[in-house]
């Protein structure tokens, strides 16, 4: 297909393509969730620690980020469709050696590199931006983002019910299988994307400290994603452990039916993109960072009853989801010349807080239980509410 794309020429997107987007952002943002059930099992599988086991979700989006950071920027460098197609293999690969590790110290190489490669969701965002119609780049973003948030709480239910069925290593057999499909589907249906820019790599890596330099908005939704996306993670990193306990004598399979519970807060990310649209992105990220630390405070007082556990997810990923496509869509809002460097400034400073707080949610539950946690996580929030609300105030 040469359906080349640069604003000026434009291509609108058909909404089997979006669907298909959707997909690919959910199947491919999966593979970075599913250890969160899967904690206990790994850690009896190879006889670590509860917060070693932690250094394994943290490796993941170390990963991640790394490949924000060195990947992501080639989107303006190349041809996009091609850089989805190589990164898909990469992925494949990284899940089937995560699968047949038989030691700790291999799993958790195998899983930063899973991490590092899983970034096809990043470059499918500005790809989607650059082919939608400028008054609707809030809703395109917001209808691709639904299917990575759905991605996000879908793959906990998968990997919890798969591996109590079977063990954790056959929830990345399937992992792998899905990108094999997705791969195929691309190659046939996805358009070629012109780059909007041709320049050197190391040039484009060079150019980001100026970009966060020269952009405020930017450097607000980084500041923002970090601790949203890390009192988020710190929940649910450490949610299987609490559910272990006495009070709830439940395993992976709650832990991942508990993503469940998020999911029509995520069906409402394509309504929060109209409303970004129509009011602005910064008034629905404030109300994703209220609705986080309402969750939080929910999880403190009613942390061991089951309703009130319910609600206090539903709240939260409803807020960072909130938070997560209202700051996408304020960093895609820049221009197009930019849009992999912007979009890799955020989603990095936003996995670097979710690694952060991987590691803290398993380090607060060891040493401080569930109280602990839920006051590690308000404190994330209470950030977030400073940068948003005071030193970050509308201007």
């Amino acid at each position: 297909m040469n359906n080349y794309n640069n604003k000026g020429n434009k291509l609108l997107l058909s909404k089997s393509l979006i669907l298909l987007m959707e997909i690919t952002c959910g199947i491919c943002v999966a593979n970075l969730y599913y250890i969160q059930p899967l904690e206990s099992q790994i850690a009896n599988t190879f006889s670590v620690s509860q917060n070693l086991v932690g250094i394994a979700a943290m490796a993941i989006q170390l990963g991640y980020a790394l490949g924000l950071l060195f990947i992501v920027p080639l989107g303006d460098m190349f041809e996009r469709r091609s850089l989805i197609l190589h990164m898909l293999i990469l992925v494949a690969l990284s899940l089937i050696a995560t699968a047949f590790s038989r030691s700790y110290f291999v799993m958790i190489l195998a899983m930063f590199t899973i991490g590092l490669t899983t970034i096809v969701p990043q470059i499918i965002i500005p790809y989607a931006a650059n082919l939608s119609p400028k008054d609707q780049e809030g809703k395109v973003i917001g209808s691709v983002m639904s299917g990575l948030l759905i991605g996000i709480l879908i793959s906990r239910t998968f990997s919890g019910i798969i591996s109590s069925i079977f063990n954790w290593r056959i929830v990345y057999i399937f992992g792998a299988v899905f990108i094999v499909i997705l791969f195929i589907l691309i190659l046939k249906l996805f358009p070629k994307d012109k780059p909007t820019g041709e320049t050197f790599y190391k040039r484009l890596l060079k150019s980001i400290p100026d970009l966060i330099k020269k952009q405020v908005s930017l450097r607000e939704s980084a500041v923002n994603g970090f601790f949203m996306f890390g009192s988020f993670s710190i929940f649910w990193t450490s949610l299987i452990f609490l559910l272990e306990t006495p009070i709830y004598n439940m395993g992976a399979r709650e832990t991942g039916l508990f993503g469940l519970l998020g999911v029509a807060g995520a069906l409402a990310a394509p309504l929060i993109g109209k409303i970004a649209d129509k009011k602005s992105p910064r008034f629905t990220v404030g109300i994703g960072v209220i609705l986080s630390t309402v969750a939080y405070i929910c999880f403190f007082v009613f942390g061991y009853h089951i309703a009130g556990l319910i609600i206090g997810v539903v709240v939260l990923d409803l807020g960072n989801q909130c938070g997560q496509v209202s700051n996408q869509a304020r960093v895609q809002l820049l221009g197009n010349e930019a849009r992999s460097r912007n979009n890799t400034v955020f989603m990095f400073s936003y996995f670097i807080g979710g690694a952060v707080g991987s590691f803290l949610g398993t380090f607060f539950w060891q040493s401080f239980g569930w109280y602990g946690v839920c006051i590690m996580g308000f404190v994330f929030q209470a950030l977030a509410i400073i940068f948003h609300f005071i030193i970050y105030r509308i201007r």
